[in-house]
């Protein structure tokens, strides 16, 4: 977690705080981002899939994992990890779309295995990385996806397991076996639309309860740093807030991760700082808003919800938003967390298919990552997922770490783009065009020819 973060403030350093000083220009960019691709995938579908592979059940059931074990002072930590997270996923997006090669048919692939190999110039590293994605993704993000949705199933309407996996190998068979344009399709509405709904839901909730914010605000705060757990039903103490809220926010937003570049690199757009400023955007809403969202949902309730009798992370933010709109909301939290797994589920397809393409091209191989992603999202419904769980964190933290490492490598390279992209706009150019050879500050760019 100390190297997430200091990254992070590395990085927000080498861009003298990029994702402040730009946060209004962001908001343009993504605003304006659906055209321009022609018969690629557009910067706001890019966008779209990293937001769906981001605002998932780490939104809900993270939240409630990070508030039960390490109190309200986790979301403080979890505030912490985006705001510097914002720069990282800068130069994840940035670094992707720098070092993204032409897949030949209209769209693009990139990501960590790409800027490690063009970049570092160590295909063993990019090699290493790809693979560890490939499995993470395409097999234990996908199980842990859909086993959510099932216990969630079960738990609101009585669902068993074997309807659930149906459902979902109905669903998701056509959308991962059309490819990565497919996914991108579905994602554009459904990511951004669920989103939306949950936010709106949430701010209902804060309406409701306008006068509990600046009490539940104050907690957050003083719990950050208290020096004892809280009591009621809430963990705390300051080593289990930063841990409980890093970690889950990590899980949450992925900033650092090396996965949403992924999705970051398949856009097509006229300048790799465009696409890293969108991806910044995505940090924040995911973590700031979202994630905050819940965390207001969650303490309103009171510790009533938190200290009730089998509580748990995948039922405690259901229960809540039960607490204070009615039961009548149980069925609609029901089929809204459906959706944002389901959609991380495909998102994590993608992440898995494009580094798949970095060890091997071969259609074979393309389609392995289909069937495997397929077949975990309907066995992950099906069993019981402790050990899975487990993994996910470990895998993490062997992906990030190797990722972070790279970005630091290569910041000169991200820093460079940003300042060619900035020239343009303060020469008045509206939509600033990257043409590597006139980027003086850039380094030599060795094994693509996307910008040339």
């Amino acid at each position: 977690m100390w190297v997430l973060i200091g990254t992070g403030l590395f990085l927000t350093w080498r861009t003298r705080a990029v994702q402040l000083r730009l946060f209004r220009h962001m908001v343009s960019v993504v605003l304006g981002s659906r055209g321009g691709s022609k018969d690629g995938i557009s910067s706001f579908q890019a966008f779209s899939i990293s937001l769906a592979a981001r605002v998932g059940i780490g939104n809900v059931f993270g939240v409630a994992a990070a508030l039960l074990m390490g109190g309200p002072g986790a979301i403080f930590w979890m505030w912490i990890v985006a705001l510097v997270g914002m720069a990282t996923a800068f130069f994840e997006a940035v670094l992707s779309q720098i070092f993204k090669v032409d897949a030949g048919d209209g769209t693009f692939r990139g990501g960590p295995a790409y800027y490690m190999r063009y970049g570092m110039k160590s295909k063993l590293m990019g090699t290493i990385f790809a693979i560890i994605t490939v499995v993470t993704c395409g097999v234990v993000i996908t199980s842990v996806q859909s086993n959510a949705i099932a216990s969630t199933l079960s738990a609101a309407a009585s669902t068993s397991a074997p309807v659930t996996a149906f459902i979902l190998f109905i669903l998701g068979t056509p959308i991962i076996f059309g490819g990565i344009r497919s996914v991108a399709r579905v994602t554009e509405i459904m990511a951004p639309v669920m989103a939306l709904v949950y936010i709106v839901m949430a701010f209902a909730i804060v309406v409701i309860n306008v006068a509990e914010f600046p009490r539940i605000i104050g907690m957050i705060f003083s719990a950050a740093f208290a020096p004892e757990p809280l009591v009621g039903g809430l963990g705390g103490g300051i080593l289990a807030a930063v841990i409980n809220g890093t970690k889950r926010g990590l899980f949450s937003n992925e900033a650092g991760q090396g996965t949403a570049p992924n999705a970051a690199a398949t856009a097509t757009v006229a300048h790799p700082v465009s696409q890293g400023l969108i991806q910044s955007l995505g940090v924040f809403v995911d973590t700031i808003v979202v994630c905050t969202a819940t965390a207001f949902i969650i303490l309103t309730a009171g510790p009533e919800v938190w200290s009730a009798e089998g509580i748990n992370p995948a039922n405690l933010t259901t229960l809540a938003v039960a607490h204070e709109l009615g039961n009548w909301s149980i069925i609609p939290m029901a089929i809204m967390i459906f959706v944002l797994a389901f959609s991380s589920i495909i998102g994590a397809y993608v992440y898995s298919e494009v580094n798949m393409y970095f060890v091997t091209r071969s259609k074979a191989g393309i389609w392995i990552v289909r069937v495997a992603s397929v077949f975990s999202m309907v066995l992950g419904a099906l069993v019981s997922l402790n050990i899975v769980w487990a993994t996910v964190d470990i895998a993490m933290a062997v992906m990030t770490i190797t990722n972070l490492i790279a970005l630091v490598v290569l910041s000169k390279w991200g820093v460079a783009a940003l300042a060619d992209y900035e020239r343009q706009r303060k020469a008045g150019i509206a939509e600033p065009r990257f043409i590597a050879a006139e980027c003086s500050d850039l380094p030599a760019l060795h094994g693509t020819h996307v910008w040339k």
